[in-house]
């Protein structure tokens, strides 16, 4: 399990570095940064890795505005995938997302904060425990981690904490949802303000059955803006549930038809 306080000392990467190069040297990087080896410590452990350009990692080349920067991973080129990681080696906290499809397509969107050109990368853990990776750099002023969110400026914010809106896609018969959740996504880094932000999304068939999950963590953008795929087959409405670090749930029916 990958906790808070590891992600927030990867910095120092002392300890994180000595366990990768004790099972063998990282792939050479195609982005060449300077924290690959402590990012494949530290997220992917000691399983195989390569690079692989049929991940699609769709992002600004420079980021407009660093508590705002949208992208889309789409690891369907390699069929089935187990998980998909997306981080930002650069990052006080790389980690942005971790997500499981289980029965969902393997696609994923939605926006971080940057604090500084960062590689933005992907890893999609395919069925034999293989890790793919492939990434962008984006460039920044940055700043983005560290900024207090807008919210904080409005007198009524949490009045407004956890509205939803949903919309329905279709993408070449392939149902794609675009869900909003109102929430300031605090990172804890900006001076007074704790972390709080929403930390797992469940989304579920009508009779229950669990889709796939996705884990958030604090670089996610405020009033996060998630985009995932439905296959054909799957009907009726479906219920996503979005559950924060304060334990507030959040539930939003969405109907496919």
């Amino acid at each position: 399990m990958i906790t808070r306080r590891a992600l927030l000392g990867h910095g120092a990467g002392v300890a994180a570095l000595a366990a990768g190069r004790a099972w063998g040297a990282a792939p050479m990087d195609p982005l060449q940064s300077v924290a690959w080896e402590d990012m494949r410590a530290l997220l992917l452990g000691k399983g195989p890795v390569v690079f692989d350009d049929r991940i699609t990692v769709a992002a600004p080349m420079a980021a407009e505005d660093a508590l705002q920067v949208p992208f889309l991973v789409d690891a369907g080129a390699l069929g089935r995938v187990q998980r998909i990681l997306v981080f930002a080696d650069l990052n006080p906290i790389p980690l942005i997302l971790d997500f499981a499809p289980g029965r969902l397509a393997p696609l994923i969107a939605t926006r971080f904060k940057i604090q500084q050109a960062t590689p933005l990368r992907a890893a999609a853990l395919d069925l034999k425990g293989t890790w793919h990776v492939a990434g962008q750099w984006v460039d920044a002023m940055g700043g983005g981690c560290t900024t207090p969110a807008l919210a904080h400026g409005e007198a009524d914010w949490t009045a407004r904490l956890g509205e939803t809106e949903a919309r329905v896609f279709d993408r070449d018969g392939r149902r794609r949802i675009r869900l909003s959740i109102r929430h300031p996504m605090d990172t804890g880094l900006a001076a007074g303000i704790p972390a709080f932000f929403i930390e797992k999304v469940m989304v579920e068939d009508a009779g229950g059955i669990l889709l796939g999950e996705l884990a958030t963590f604090e670089p996610v953008s405020e009033n996060p803006l998630l985009t995932f795929e439905v296959p054909a087959g799957i009907g009726g409405d479906i219920t996503v549930t979005a559950r924060d670090n304060n334990g507030n749930i959040f539930r939003r029916k969405v109907a496919l038809s």
